[in-house]
């Protein structure tokens, strides 16, 4: 089975990009062919370099390359903007395109929200039409499309994986943060991610638990929110915070990352918008109990997972976060409860389920035709009929 990835793919820095990379190293390792058509920039094994964010013939020159590489299957992983101007309007060429030629594609919608934008729906609604099956993270994605559009192919909530990493034991150690209580704010900075909550709530935090230290990880792409950054810089320089806050920089390459996370008792995600969240999914690699905003996607993880609090007012932040830094055995039933919950949407688990769709949209030619394909490099665990 051949599957064609479209999205965005590492070096390139993109939560979509290192989604990707997991999903598809993970179907790979399963005995799948896999390609990458993605962005200029992208690298790898089997990684094409198709279009430039901003080409005015996207549609043309992904298509080119499926006619070349003849997949059994395309993926798409899909964000507003990715493929063009108008809110990533190419996309929808692209799918036309692949349905004349007769090729199933599965669209992963990465981002659903009640108040999507005039262009947005109608780019959705296109998508909906046009796609084998969509592929949501959240049961209230679907719900949200399903009341919202029309909905005339399967729609699958296969939740975000969450990789197979060991804490790095020494973390704390390495950051010198030896001894203290180690709250974390890490990701992108942008004013949707709410950081300056936890920061203005610092000196609060700081009277309950003496040893606090906020743990700054966070960083913009090139000047992307750059006066947010600095307001956020601002606020950490003042007198009666400075002293409680370490700021790290840099590109943060995921071993650096799960150093990071692993330094940290307790991280705070106060975020005012999002869907599914790649820094929770790192997070719960890491085993890392949480306190989060209301956001649905948030409560419930919380509620199925209980790996963590979602927070309504200041007064619950503060004191939700204080229970996990002073009760070690809360934290480590949360970290018990993430660990079990991990086992269940390891990236291996999430790969099983997107095979398992791939193979119910190859429809034989004709009754008792098998799909076969050989791998390489088999072992005695490979299945090679399909």
């Amino acid at each position: 089975m051949r599957i064609a990835y479209i999205s965005t793919y590492p070096p390139t820095e993109c939560g979509i990009a290192t989604y990707t990379q997991y999903l598809s190293d993970s179907v790979s390792v399963k005995g799948k062919e896999i390609r990458i058509l993605a962005q200029i920039g992208a690298k790898g094994d089997n990684v094409f370099e198709v279009y430039a964010p901003h080409d005015k013939d996207i549609a043309s020159k992904l298509f080119f390359h499926v006619e070349r590489l003849t997949p059994d299957i395309v993926q798409i992983e899909h964000e507003f903007g990715l493929f063009g101007d108008q809110r990533g309007v190419q996309i929808i060429e692209f799918l036309i395109r692949c349905n004349l030629a007769d090729t199933p594609v599965v669209v992963t919608l990465h981002t659903v929200f009640e108040d999507l934008k005039y262009q947005e729906k109608i780019i959705v609604q296109h998508i909906l039409n046009l796609s084998s099956t969509i592929i949501v993270h959240e049961n209230f994605q679907k719900d949200i499309l399903l009341k919202s559009y029309n909905c005339p192919n399967p729609i699958l909530v296969i939740p975000h994986g969450v990789r197979e990493v060991k804490r790095v034991e020494n973390a704390k150690e390495l950051l010198g943060l030896e001894g203290k209580q180690v709250l974390l704010l890490a990701g992108y900075m942008r004013s949707t991610k709410n950081f300056e909550k936890i920061i203005d709530l610092l000196p609060r935090l700081v009277e309950k638990n003496k040893d606090l230290v906020l743990l700054m990880a966070s960083r913009s792409r090139i000047n992307e929110h750059s006066d947010y950054k600095d307001l956020l810089y601002r606020s950490l320089n003042k007198p009666d915070v400075k002293k409680h806050v370490k700021i790290l920089y840099g590109k943060f390459p995921q071993f650096t990352l799960d150093t990071i996370l692993s330094a940290a008792d307790v991280m705070a995600l106060p975020y005012l918008k999002g869907g599914q969240s790649g820094v929770l999914a790192q997070a719960s690699a890491l085993l890392l109990p949480v306190v989060t905003s209301e956001l649905m996607s948030f409560k419930n993880w919380i509620e199925e997972v209980k790996g963590g609090f979602y927070a309504k007012t200041d007064d619950e932040y503060v004191n939700h976060i204080t229970n996990l830094l002073q009760d070690d055995d809360l934290r480590l039933e949360f970290q018990e409860n993430i660990r079990i919950s991990n086992e269940k949407i390891n990236w291996s688990q999430i790969a099983n389920r997107h095979i398992e769709l791939y193979e119910k949209l190859l429809v034989p030619p004709i009754g008792g035709a098998q799909f076969y394909y050989r791998p390489e490099r088999l072992d005695s665990n490979t299945k090679i009929v399909h």
